[in-house]
Protein backbone atom coordinates (compact mmCIF):
# COMPACT_ATOMS: atom_id res chain seq x y z
CA UNK A 1 0.00 0.00 0.00
CA UNK A 2 1.33 3.25 -0.95
CA UNK A 3 0.38 6.38 -0.01
CA UNK A 4 -1.15 9.75 -1.48
CA UNK A 5 1.65 12.26 -1.77
CA UNK A 6 -1.23 15.05 -2.60
CA UNK A 7 -2.46 13.72 0.69
CA UNK A 8 0.68 14.39 2.94
CA UNK A 9 0.26 18.38 2.32
CA UNK A 10 -3.34 18.68 2.94
CA UNK A 11 -2.72 17.10 6.06
CA UNK A 12 -0.15 19.19 7.00
CA UNK A 13 2.97 17.33 5.72
CA UNK A 14 5.77 19.15 4.13
CA UNK A 15 6.42 18.06 0.39
CA UNK A 16 10.06 16.71 -0.42
CA UNK A 17 10.35 15.22 2.56
CA UNK A 18 12.60 11.84 3.21
CA UNK A 19 10.67 8.82 1.12
CA UNK A 20 11.95 6.55 4.01
CA UNK A 21 10.32 8.30 6.08
CA UNK A 22 12.95 9.13 8.31
CA UNK A 23 12.42 13.25 8.85
CA UNK A 24 13.07 13.85 12.29
CA UNK A 25 11.01 17.13 11.82
CA UNK A 26 8.26 15.30 10.12
CA UNK A 27 8.34 13.16 13.09
CA UNK A 28 8.36 15.77 15.93
CA UNK A 29 5.46 17.05 14.17
CA UNK A 30 3.19 14.26 14.39
CA UNK A 31 4.65 13.52 18.22
CA UNK A 32 3.11 17.25 18.65
CA UNK A 33 -0.02 16.01 17.20
CA UNK A 34 -0.46 12.80 19.39
CA UNK A 35 0.36 15.90 22.40
CA UNK A 36 -2.68 17.73 21.82
CA UNK A 37 -4.84 14.37 21.32
CA UNK A 38 -4.07 13.55 25.00
CA UNK A 39 -4.68 17.68 25.96
CA UNK A 40 -8.19 16.94 24.56
CA UNK A 41 -8.99 13.92 26.17
CA UNK A 42 -8.18 11.63 23.31
CA UNK A 43 -6.02 8.11 24.05
CA UNK A 44 -4.62 7.67 20.67
CA UNK A 45 -3.57 4.33 21.63
CA UNK A 46 -6.79 2.74 22.84
CA UNK A 47 -7.58 -0.98 23.52
CA UNK A 48 -9.66 -2.04 21.33
CA UNK A 49 -12.62 -1.02 18.22
CA UNK A 50 -15.73 -3.50 17.56
CA UNK A 51 -14.91 -3.57 13.60
CA UNK A 52 -18.09 -4.96 12.10
CA UNK A 53 -16.82 -4.95 7.89
CA UNK A 54 -13.96 -5.14 6.59
CA UNK A 55 -13.59 -3.00 3.03
CA UNK A 56 -14.45 -6.05 0.71
CA UNK A 57 -17.52 -7.17 2.93
CA UNK A 58 -18.84 -3.50 1.92
CA UNK A 59 -18.20 -3.55 -1.38
CA UNK A 60 -19.28 -7.33 -1.99
CA UNK A 61 -22.94 -6.43 -0.22
CA UNK A 62 -23.14 -2.99 -1.79
CA UNK A 63 -21.46 -3.56 -5.73
CA UNK A 64 -23.02 -1.42 -8.49
CA UNK A 65 -25.00 1.63 -6.45
CA UNK A 66 -25.53 4.21 -7.85
CA UNK A 67 -23.93 7.86 -7.01
CA UNK A 68 -25.36 9.36 -4.08
CA UNK A 69 -27.28 6.91 -2.37
CA UNK A 70 -27.88 6.17 1.26
CA UNK A 71 -28.18 2.67 1.92
CA UNK A 72 -29.45 2.70 5.84
CA UNK A 73 -26.65 0.19 6.90
CA UNK A 74 -24.59 1.69 10.20
CA UNK A 75 -20.79 -0.13 9.67
CA UNK A 76 -18.14 0.33 11.89
CA UNK A 77 -14.56 0.31 9.60
CA UNK A 78 -11.24 -0.08 10.63
CA UNK A 79 -7.72 0.28 9.12
CA UNK A 80 -4.68 2.71 7.82
CA UNK A 81 -5.17 6.40 6.51
CA UNK A 82 -3.68 5.93 3.53
CA UNK A 83 -4.70 9.12 1.24
CA UNK A 84 -6.54 12.06 2.41
CA UNK A 85 -8.30 14.90 0.23
CA UNK A 86 -10.19 18.19 0.67
CA UNK A 87 -10.14 20.67 2.94
CA UNK A 88 -12.87 22.79 5.03
CA UNK A 89 -15.90 20.94 5.81
CA UNK A 90 -15.41 18.05 3.37
CA UNK A 91 -12.77 15.50 3.81
CA UNK A 92 -12.12 12.71 1.82
CA UNK A 93 -9.86 9.73 3.73
CA UNK A 94 -8.91 6.22 2.08
CA UNK A 95 -8.95 3.83 4.76
CA UNK A 96 -7.10 0.34 4.08
CA UNK A 97 -7.60 -2.37 5.99
CA UNK A 98 -5.88 -5.98 4.92
CA UNK A 99 -9.09 -6.67 2.52
CA UNK A 100 -9.15 -3.78 0.61
CA UNK A 101 -9.83 0.27 0.96
CA UNK A 102 -13.04 2.53 1.20
CA UNK A 103 -13.65 5.92 1.53
CA UNK A 104 -14.45 7.96 4.31
CA UNK A 105 -16.79 10.75 3.85
CA UNK A 106 -16.08 13.01 6.68
CA UNK A 107 -18.49 15.69 7.12
CA UNK A 108 -16.96 17.86 9.95
CA UNK A 109 -20.19 19.37 10.76
CA UNK A 110 -21.88 17.98 13.58
CA UNK A 111 -18.91 15.64 14.85
CA UNK A 112 -18.52 15.04 18.35
CA UNK A 113 -15.42 16.82 19.83
CA UNK A 114 -13.20 13.99 20.19
CA UNK A 115 -13.95 12.71 16.57
CA UNK A 116 -13.30 16.70 14.97
CA UNK A 117 -10.15 16.70 17.15
CA UNK A 118 -8.73 13.16 15.56
CA UNK A 119 -10.10 14.63 11.87
CA UNK A 120 -8.00 17.51 13.09
CA UNK A 121 -4.60 15.80 13.65
CA UNK A 122 -4.74 12.70 11.45
CA UNK A 123 -1.90 11.65 9.35
CA UNK A 124 -1.22 9.32 6.52
CA UNK A 125 -0.15 5.75 8.47
CA UNK A 126 -2.29 6.80 10.85
CA UNK A 127 -5.00 3.39 12.36
CA UNK A 128 -8.47 4.88 12.70
CA UNK A 129 -11.48 3.41 13.19
CA UNK A 130 -14.81 4.92 11.99
CA UNK A 131 -18.54 3.94 12.42
CA UNK A 132 -20.79 5.57 10.07
CA UNK A 133 -23.66 5.27 7.26
CA UNK A 134 -22.77 3.59 4.46
CA UNK A 135 -23.18 5.41 0.96
CA UNK A 136 -21.95 6.46 -2.34
CA UNK A 137 -20.48 9.57 -2.97
CA UNK A 138 -21.58 11.98 -6.19
CA UNK A 139 -19.04 10.26 -8.20
CA UNK A 140 -20.53 6.83 -7.03
CA UNK A 141 -17.49 6.11 -5.00
CA UNK A 142 -18.82 3.67 -2.04
CA UNK A 143 -17.90 5.74 1.28
CA UNK A 144 -18.37 5.28 4.55
CA UNK A 145 -20.18 8.58 6.18
CA UNK A 146 -18.93 8.67 9.85
CA UNK A 147 -20.56 10.06 12.96
CA UNK A 148 -17.79 8.60 15.18
CA UNK A 149 -13.88 8.73 14.11
CA UNK A 150 -11.72 7.07 16.53
CA UNK A 151 -7.70 7.05 16.80
CA UNK A 152 -6.45 3.67 17.44
CA UNK A 153 -2.85 4.31 16.44
CA UNK A 154 -1.15 6.99 15.59
CA UNK A 155 1.66 6.49 13.56
CA UNK A 156 5.11 8.71 14.71
CA UNK A 157 7.14 7.53 11.70
CA UNK A 158 5.43 8.60 8.54
CA UNK A 159 5.31 6.13 5.64
CA UNK A 160 7.31 6.40 2.56
CA UNK A 161 5.16 7.71 -0.42
CA UNK A 162 3.56 6.14 -2.96
CA UNK A 163 6.02 7.83 -5.76
CA UNK A 164 9.00 6.88 -4.23
CA UNK A 165 7.82 3.35 -2.38
CA UNK A 166 10.60 1.67 -0.05
CA UNK A 167 13.61 0.82 -2.44
CA UNK A 168 16.97 0.42 -0.51
CA UNK A 169 16.83 -4.06 -0.10
CA UNK A 170 18.60 -3.30 3.08
CA UNK A 171 16.36 -1.15 4.82
CA UNK A 172 13.04 -3.19 3.07
CA UNK A 173 14.50 -6.40 4.86
CA UNK A 174 15.29 -4.67 7.95
CA UNK A 175 12.14 -2.66 8.50
CA UNK A 176 9.80 -5.29 6.69
CA UNK A 177 6.97 -3.94 8.78
CA UNK A 178 7.37 -0.54 6.48
CA UNK A 179 8.13 -2.86 3.19
CA UNK A 180 4.80 -4.60 3.06
CA UNK A 181 2.89 -1.34 3.70
CA UNK A 182 4.76 0.55 1.23
CA UNK A 183 5.64 -1.86 -1.36
CA UNK A 184 2.30 -4.39 -2.95
CA UNK A 185 4.71 -6.56 -4.19
CA UNK A 186 6.12 -7.10 -0.82
CA UNK A 187 2.35 -8.29 0.20
CA UNK A 188 2.03 -10.06 -3.09
CA UNK A 189 4.88 -12.40 -2.59
CA UNK A 190 4.19 -13.29 1.05
CA UNK A 191 0.49 -13.96 -0.01
CA UNK A 192 1.67 -16.44 -2.04
CA UNK A 193 4.18 -18.23 0.67
CA UNK A 194 1.51 -18.37 3.29
CA UNK A 195 -0.82 -19.99 0.60
CA UNK A 196 1.22 -22.13 -0.66
CA UNK A 197 2.62 -23.13 2.70
CA UNK A 198 -0.97 -23.69 3.57
CA UNK A 199 -1.84 -25.86 0.41
CA UNK A 200 1.09 -28.06 1.60
CA UNK A 201 -0.55 -28.79 4.70
CA UNK A 202 -4.02 -29.39 3.28
CA UNK A 203 -2.56 -31.94 0.62
CA UNK A 204 0.04 -33.68 3.20
CA UNK A 205 -3.49 -34.42 5.37
CA UNK A 206 -5.69 -35.12 2.62
CA UNK A 207 -2.51 -37.83 1.45
CA UNK A 208 -2.78 -38.83 5.22
CA UNK A 209 0.11 -37.54 6.94
CA UNK A 210 0.36 -36.68 10.61
CA UNK A 211 1.48 -33.11 11.05
CA UNK A 212 4.45 -33.04 13.93
CA UNK A 213 7.07 -31.35 16.05
CA UNK A 214 10.63 -32.59 16.72
CA UNK A 215 13.35 -30.73 18.72
CA UNK A 216 15.01 -28.02 17.12
CA UNK A 217 18.06 -27.82 20.01
CA UNK A 218 19.64 -31.61 19.47
CA UNK A 219 22.36 -33.12 21.32
CA UNK A 220 24.12 -33.31 17.58
CA UNK A 221 22.44 -31.79 14.76
CA UNK A 222 22.02 -34.95 12.02
CA UNK A 223 19.93 -35.71 9.39
CA UNK A 224 21.87 -33.95 6.35
CA UNK A 225 25.52 -32.90 5.66
CA UNK A 226 25.97 -29.73 6.75
CA UNK A 227 27.97 -27.55 9.27
CA UNK A 228 25.66 -26.63 12.55
CA UNK A 229 25.01 -23.63 14.51
CA UNK A 230 26.76 -24.47 18.12
CA UNK A 231 24.86 -23.24 21.72
CA UNK A 232 24.82 -24.22 25.16
CA UNK A 233 22.27 -25.15 27.68
CA UNK A 234 23.44 -23.32 31.02
CA UNK A 235 20.48 -25.28 33.04
CA UNK A 236 21.81 -29.03 31.45
CA UNK A 237 25.31 -27.80 30.82
CA UNK A 238 26.00 -29.54 27.95
CA UNK A 239 26.22 -28.31 24.34
CA UNK A 240 23.78 -28.26 21.82
CA UNK A 241 23.07 -27.98 18.17
CA UNK A 242 20.38 -25.98 16.28
CA UNK A 243 19.14 -28.41 14.19
CA UNK A 244 20.39 -29.10 10.27
CA UNK A 245 17.46 -31.31 9.30
CA UNK A 246 15.05 -33.08 11.67
CA UNK A 247 15.17 -36.24 9.64
CA UNK A 248 16.65 -38.57 12.67
CA UNK A 249 13.68 -37.71 15.00
CA UNK A 250 11.17 -37.65 11.98
CA UNK A 251 11.95 -41.36 11.03
CA UNK A 252 12.12 -42.56 14.82
CA UNK A 253 8.97 -41.80 14.95
CA UNK A 254 7.64 -43.92 11.89
CA UNK A 255 9.62 -46.74 13.74
CA UNK A 256 7.54 -45.95 16.98
CA UNK A 257 4.08 -46.65 14.48
CA UNK A 258 3.09 -43.49 12.79
CA UNK A 259 3.35 -44.57 9.61
CA UNK A 260 3.12 -41.39 7.55
CA UNK A 261 4.80 -38.33 9.44
CA UNK A 262 5.58 -34.65 8.38
CA UNK A 263 7.05 -31.24 9.90
CA UNK A 264 7.04 -27.92 8.05
CA UNK A 265 9.75 -25.75 10.17
CA UNK A 266 12.93 -24.16 10.48
CA UNK A 267 16.31 -25.65 10.00
CA UNK A 268 19.65 -23.83 10.49
CA UNK A 269 23.01 -24.43 8.24
CA UNK A 270 26.11 -22.42 9.40
CA UNK A 271 26.87 -22.06 5.92
CA UNK A 272 27.32 -19.19 3.10
CA UNK A 273 25.01 -16.24 2.63
CA UNK A 274 23.74 -16.06 -0.99
CA UNK A 275 20.64 -15.44 -3.25
CA UNK A 276 19.78 -18.84 -2.96
CA UNK A 277 20.79 -19.28 0.45
CA UNK A 278 20.10 -18.60 4.10
CA UNK A 279 21.60 -19.95 7.23
CA UNK A 280 17.79 -20.17 8.51
CA UNK A 281 15.36 -21.57 6.09
CA UNK A 282 12.14 -23.33 6.19
CA UNK A 283 11.57 -27.25 4.50
CA UNK A 284 9.09 -29.54 4.51
CA UNK A 285 10.09 -33.13 5.51
CA UNK A 286 8.10 -36.44 4.87
CA UNK A 287 8.20 -39.46 5.92
CA UNK A 288 5.80 -42.87 4.24
CA UNK A 289 6.05 -46.68 5.51
CA UNK A 290 6.18 -48.83 3.41
CA UNK A 291 7.25 -46.77 0.15
CA UNK A 292 10.08 -46.51 -2.20
CA UNK A 293 12.18 -43.26 -3.61
CA UNK A 294 10.04 -43.87 -6.41
CA UNK A 295 6.52 -43.10 -4.35
CA UNK A 296 8.93 -39.83 -3.03
CA UNK A 297 9.12 -38.89 -6.29
CA UNK A 298 5.31 -39.28 -6.88
CA UNK A 299 4.31 -37.55 -3.34
CA UNK A 300 6.87 -34.33 -4.90
CA UNK A 301 5.20 -33.90 -8.01
CA UNK A 302 1.56 -34.08 -6.71
CA UNK A 303 2.87 -31.65 -3.33
CA UNK A 304 4.21 -29.06 -5.80
CA UNK A 305 1.65 -28.92 -8.31
CA UNK A 306 -1.09 -28.55 -5.60
CA UNK A 307 1.04 -25.54 -4.03
CA UNK A 308 0.86 -23.70 -7.60
CA UNK A 309 -2.03 -24.16 -8.03
CA UNK A 310 -3.59 -23.05 -5.02
CA UNK A 311 -0.85 -19.69 -4.11
CA UNK A 312 -1.22 -18.60 -7.88
CA UNK A 313 -4.00 -20.18 -9.77
CA UNK A 314 -1.01 -20.91 -12.72
CA UNK A 315 1.57 -23.89 -13.22
CA UNK A 316 3.85 -21.69 -15.94
CA UNK A 317 6.51 -19.23 -14.44
CA UNK A 318 9.31 -16.74 -15.21
CA UNK A 319 12.98 -17.28 -14.04
CA UNK A 320 15.13 -14.68 -14.68
CA UNK A 321 14.65 -15.04 -19.07
CA UNK A 322 13.25 -18.37 -18.52
CA UNK A 323 9.98 -19.94 -18.52
CA UNK A 324 9.77 -23.00 -16.50
CA UNK A 325 6.49 -25.06 -16.88
CA UNK A 326 5.08 -27.43 -13.51
CA UNK A 327 2.45 -29.03 -15.64
CA UNK A 328 3.37 -32.77 -14.61
CA UNK A 329 4.92 -35.59 -15.72
CA UNK A 330 8.17 -34.78 -15.07
CA UNK A 331 11.01 -36.34 -16.60
CA UNK A 332 13.33 -38.65 -14.27
CA UNK A 333 16.93 -39.21 -15.75
CA UNK A 334 19.78 -40.67 -14.17
CA UNK A 335 22.66 -39.08 -12.98
CA UNK A 336 25.79 -41.14 -14.39
CA UNK A 337 23.51 -40.76 -17.47
CA UNK A 338 23.37 -37.09 -17.50
CA UNK A 339 27.00 -36.74 -16.10
CA UNK A 340 28.59 -38.85 -18.70
CA UNK A 341 26.74 -36.66 -21.60
CA UNK A 342 28.15 -34.22 -20.74
CA UNK A 343 31.60 -34.92 -19.56
CA UNK A 344 32.69 -37.86 -22.47
CA UNK A 345 33.48 -40.35 -20.54
CA UNK A 346 31.40 -42.98 -18.23
CA UNK A 347 32.25 -42.29 -14.51
CA UNK A 348 31.40 -44.48 -11.54
CA UNK A 349 32.13 -44.14 -7.73
CA UNK A 350 34.01 -47.41 -7.91
CA UNK A 351 36.88 -46.02 -10.22
CA UNK A 352 39.86 -44.83 -9.42
CA UNK A 353 39.95 -41.78 -7.44
CA UNK A 354 42.63 -40.36 -9.51
CA UNK A 355 40.64 -41.02 -12.94
CA UNK A 356 37.66 -39.23 -11.04
CA UNK A 357 40.14 -36.41 -10.12
CA UNK A 358 41.94 -35.76 -13.66
CA UNK A 359 38.28 -35.42 -15.29
CA UNK A 360 37.73 -32.55 -12.55
CA UNK A 361 40.85 -30.99 -13.24
CA UNK A 362 39.88 -30.93 -16.77
CA UNK A 363 36.87 -29.15 -16.28
CA UNK A 364 38.63 -26.49 -13.80
CA UNK A 365 37.54 -27.77 -10.55
CA UNK A 366 39.17 -27.43 -6.95
CA UNK A 367 38.77 -30.55 -5.35
CA UNK A 368 39.54 -32.09 -1.55
CA UNK A 369 42.37 -34.66 -0.80
CA UNK A 370 39.94 -36.40 1.27
CA UNK A 371 36.89 -36.84 -0.94
CA UNK A 372 36.28 -39.94 -2.62
CA UNK A 373 35.61 -41.04 -6.44
CA UNK A 374 31.65 -40.39 -5.36
CA UNK A 375 32.50 -37.74 -3.63
CA UNK A 376 34.27 -36.22 -7.00
CA UNK A 377 31.53 -37.39 -8.96
CA UNK A 378 28.96 -35.90 -6.99
CA UNK A 379 30.66 -32.10 -7.11
CA UNK A 380 31.07 -32.69 -10.99
CA UNK A 381 27.10 -33.05 -11.06
CA UNK A 382 27.11 -29.74 -8.80
CA UNK A 383 28.94 -27.51 -10.86
CA UNK A 384 28.63 -29.49 -14.30
CA UNK A 385 25.09 -30.64 -14.87
CA UNK A 386 23.02 -29.19 -12.29
CA UNK A 387 23.00 -25.86 -13.91
CA UNK A 388 21.99 -27.37 -17.36
CA UNK A 389 18.52 -28.24 -15.98
CA UNK A 390 16.08 -25.72 -16.21
CA UNK A 391 12.68 -28.10 -16.35
CA UNK A 392 11.48 -29.59 -13.41
CA UNK A 393 13.34 -33.31 -13.47
CA UNK A 394 14.17 -35.85 -11.17
CA UNK A 395 17.64 -36.51 -11.30
CA UNK A 396 18.34 -40.26 -9.46
CA UNK A 397 21.05 -42.60 -8.47
CA UNK A 398 23.68 -40.62 -5.97
CA UNK A 399 27.03 -42.20 -4.97
CA UNK A 400 26.37 -43.32 -1.25
CA UNK A 401 29.64 -41.84 -0.41
CA UNK A 402 26.79 -38.39 -0.26
CA UNK A 403 23.91 -40.23 0.87
CA UNK A 404 24.89 -41.84 4.12
CA UNK A 405 21.26 -42.18 4.91
CA UNK A 406 20.13 -43.26 1.84
CA UNK A 407 19.20 -47.58 1.03
CA UNK A 408 21.87 -48.46 -1.72
CA UNK A 409 20.25 -49.60 -5.08
CA UNK A 410 19.31 -53.43 -5.24
CA UNK A 411 21.56 -53.48 -8.81
CA UNK A 412 24.47 -51.32 -7.33
CA UNK A 413 25.72 -51.13 -3.29
CA UNK A 414 28.15 -47.90 -4.60
CA UNK A 415 24.50 -46.01 -6.20
CA UNK A 416 21.85 -44.75 -3.60
CA UNK A 417 18.26 -45.21 -4.28
CA UNK A 418 17.95 -41.32 -4.14
CA UNK A 419 16.65 -38.53 -5.79
CA UNK A 420 16.93 -34.58 -6.42
CA UNK A 421 13.98 -32.12 -7.88
CA UNK A 422 15.80 -29.39 -9.78
CA UNK A 423 14.35 -27.13 -11.41
CA UNK A 424 16.26 -24.07 -13.15
CA UNK A 425 19.58 -25.18 -12.29
CA UNK A 426 18.40 -25.31 -8.53
CA UNK A 427 18.06 -28.19 -6.12
CA UNK A 428 13.97 -27.81 -4.96
CA UNK A 429 14.06 -31.35 -3.49
CA UNK A 430 15.96 -34.10 -1.76
CA UNK A 431 14.56 -37.80 -1.27
CA UNK A 432 15.44 -41.23 -1.15
CA UNK A 433 14.63 -44.95 0.46
CA UNK A 434 15.76 -44.96 4.16
CA UNK A 435 18.32 -47.40 5.21
CA UNK A 436 16.93 -49.86 7.77
CA UNK A 437 19.42 -51.66 8.39
CA UNK A 438 20.92 -51.08 11.50
CA UNK A 439 24.57 -52.81 11.03
CA UNK A 440 24.92 -50.74 7.58
CA UNK A 441 24.05 -47.19 9.41
CA UNK A 442 26.38 -47.83 11.77
CA UNK A 443 28.88 -48.76 9.71
CA UNK A 444 28.34 -45.27 7.34
CA UNK A 445 27.99 -43.41 10.80
CA UNK A 446 31.82 -44.24 11.50
CA UNK A 447 32.56 -43.73 8.05
CA UNK A 448 31.64 -40.02 8.75
CA UNK A 449 33.04 -39.65 11.91
CA UNK A 450 36.78 -40.50 10.38
CA UNK A 451 35.83 -38.48 8.10
CA UNK A 452 35.17 -35.64 10.32
CA UNK A 453 38.22 -36.47 12.05
CA UNK A 454 40.02 -35.86 8.62
CA UNK A 455 38.79 -32.45 8.70
CA UNK A 456 35.64 -32.67 6.66
CA UNK A 457 33.01 -29.83 8.17
CA UNK A 458 30.41 -31.06 6.72
CA UNK A 459 31.11 -34.97 7.98
CA UNK A 460 27.34 -36.59 9.05
CA UNK A 461 27.80 -36.89 13.12
CA UNK A 462 27.38 -40.98 14.51
CA UNK A 463 24.28 -40.80 16.07
CA UNK A 464 24.12 -44.08 17.56
CA UNK A 465 20.54 -42.98 19.57
CA UNK A 466 19.40 -43.46 15.53
CA UNK A 467 20.86 -46.62 15.25
CA UNK A 468 19.22 -48.21 18.93
CA UNK A 469 15.53 -46.63 16.87
CA UNK A 470 16.90 -49.03 13.81
CA UNK A 471 17.12 -51.99 15.31
CA UNK A 472 13.67 -52.27 16.99
CA UNK A 473 12.42 -52.07 13.05
CA UNK A 474 12.18 -49.58 10.42
CA UNK A 475 9.73 -50.81 7.82
CA UNK A 476 10.86 -49.18 4.08
CA UNK A 477 10.36 -45.87 4.25
CA UNK A 478 10.37 -43.16 1.56
CA UNK A 479 11.78 -39.72 2.58
CA UNK A 480 11.28 -36.29 0.89
CA UNK A 481 12.67 -32.86 2.06
CA UNK A 482 11.23 -29.68 0.32
CA UNK A 483 13.19 -26.83 0.15
CA UNK A 484 10.03 -23.96 0.90
CA UNK A 485 11.87 -20.81 -0.03
CA UNK A 486 13.59 -21.65 -2.98
CA UNK A 487 9.80 -23.36 -4.11
CA UNK A 488 8.29 -19.61 -2.88
CA UNK A 489 10.69 -18.10 -4.53
CA UNK A 490 9.63 -19.46 -8.36
CA UNK A 491 5.58 -19.10 -7.73
CA UNK A 492 6.58 -15.56 -6.35
CA UNK A 493 8.95 -15.28 -9.63
CA UNK A 494 11.58 -13.25 -7.19
CA UNK A 495 15.45 -13.99 -7.53
CA UNK A 496 16.78 -13.75 -3.79
CA UNK A 497 15.56 -15.81 -1.11
CA UNK A 498 15.59 -12.98 1.16
CA UNK A 499 12.53 -11.51 -0.77
CA UNK A 500 10.78 -14.64 0.50
CA UNK A 501 11.51 -14.59 3.98
CA UNK A 502 9.73 -12.02 6.39
CA UNK A 503 12.76 -11.43 8.43
CA UNK A 504 15.71 -12.36 6.89
CA UNK A 505 19.22 -12.77 8.67
CA UNK A 506 21.46 -9.40 8.73
CA UNK A 507 23.85 -8.13 9.93
CA UNK A 508 23.50 -6.19 12.88
CA UNK A 509 22.68 -2.22 12.30
CA UNK A 510 26.24 -0.01 12.63
CA UNK A 511 23.92 2.44 15.48
CA UNK A 512 20.86 2.81 16.93
CA UNK A 513 17.83 2.75 14.41
CA UNK A 514 17.46 6.26 13.15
Amino acid sequence: MGVDREAGAAAGSPSGTDPQGGSEALRQERLAKRDRLRTRGVDPYPARFDRTATAAELHERHAGLAPDTRTGEIAAVAGRIAAIRGHGQLVFATLQDASGAVQLLVQRTGLADAAAAVVESWDLGDWVGAVGEVVTSRRGELSVEPSEVMMLSKAVRPLPDKWHGLNDPDTRYRQREVDLVANRDTRRVFDIRFAAVAALRRAMEAEGFVEVETPILQPQAGGALARPFFTHANALDIDLSLRIAPELYLKRLVVGGYERVFEIGRNFRNEGVDTRHSPEFTALEAYQAFADFRDGMDLTERLLVAAADAATGRRTFTSGERVVDLTPPWPRVDLLDEVEALVGRRLHPGDPRADVAAVCAELGMEVQPEWGSGKLIFELYDAVLLPHITRPTFVCGFPVEVSPLSRHSADDPAIADRFELVIDGREFVNGYSELNVPEEQEARFRAEIAAAARGDLEAHPGDLAFVRALEYGLPPTSGIGIGIDRLVMLLAEVSSIRDVILFPMLRPEAGPPA
